[in-house]
């Protein structure tokens, strides 16, 4: 089943979003609030994934980004114990409407609100990343082994504080200079893709749309690294819990929990 998801999320890349890319017309996205646009290739792509998905796994609930934002009720399904996906369509909407090359489409299933399974794919370059609950994790048919962390003054770190409560905003931002700060993609599948691949060792974000990190989360830790809530629960996707933190290993884990958000505790 690994493979046949994998393959749908593939044919929908090449089916509804390449053709798209850099060919949008002006009234093809609209803002669905300030700053968060959609396309018609998002609503394309998460039909043909929830059609593909709901005829491959007869019976799931499948959970778009685009019907929740419709119909936020359908949230209440992430903790229901049948099969459950939710789906980003695609990922960093801002940046293929604005022609940059920095989007993804992005998979999960849960259990439980628990991922169980996850897909990541960059289209534009084709490498599909995939992982099971004690599988272990895979880009491209090699297993993905992340390695032993630096210290915290050598890491390369990501970290979003846009949604963080302030003063904790404040206070996040002001310890920048503690890490190498290499920012984000604005695409949360990159930025996952780019702690697996060895050009990141840690990721930090507050906003925790299930669709934006359930699959990145298992993908982690089926890597060997740590994901989590930042006050130490495992993450499961849930409608208020906010705050997710990956890291090539718990020993970086720590030391970026400890020194960035002080106010969580040990």
């Amino acid at each position: 089943m690994l493979e046949q998801i994998a393959g749908l999320i593939r044919d929908v890349a090449e089916t509804e979003l390449l053709p798209r890319f850099r060919h949008l017309a002006d009234h093809e996205i609209e803002e669905k609030s300030p700053g968060d646009v959609v396309t018609v290739a998002d609503r394309a792509a998460e039909d043909r994934l929830t059609e593909g998905l709901s005829r491959l796994v007869p019976g799931c609930t499948v959970i778009g980004e685009e019907a929740a934002h419709a119909d936020p009720a359908i949230l209440d399904r992430l903790a229901d114990e049948g099969p459950v996906f939710v789906v980003d369509p695609l990922d960093g909407t801002a940046n293929f409407a604005a022609g940059r090359p920095e989007f993804a489409v992005m998979v999960a299933q849960l259990r439980c609100g628990r991922p169980v399974a996850a897909w990541i794919y960059d289209a534009l370059g084709r490498h599909m990343a995939v992982a099971e609950a004690g599988g272990g994790t895979w880009l491209e048919g090699v297993r993905v082994r992340l390695g032993k962390a630096p210290p915290l003054a050598e890491a390369r770190g990501a970290a979003q504080t846009r949604f963080l409560d302030q003063p904790w905003r404040d206070r996040l931002d002001a310890r920048r200079g503690d890490f190498v700060d290499v920012g984000s993609t604005l695409c949360a599948g990159h930025d996952y893709l780019r702690l697996l691949g060895g050009q990141v060792d840690f990721l930090l974000y507050w906003r925790t749309l299930p669709w934006d990190h359930a699959p990145g989360s298992l993908l982690v830790q089926e890597a060997g690294g740590k994901s989590a809530r930042p006050d130490g629960r495992d993450f499961i996707c849930d409608r208020t819990s906010r705050g997710i933190l990956s890291a090539v290993d718990e020993s970086l884990w720590r030391q970026v929990r400890a020194n960035l958000l002080p106010h969580l505790g040990n």
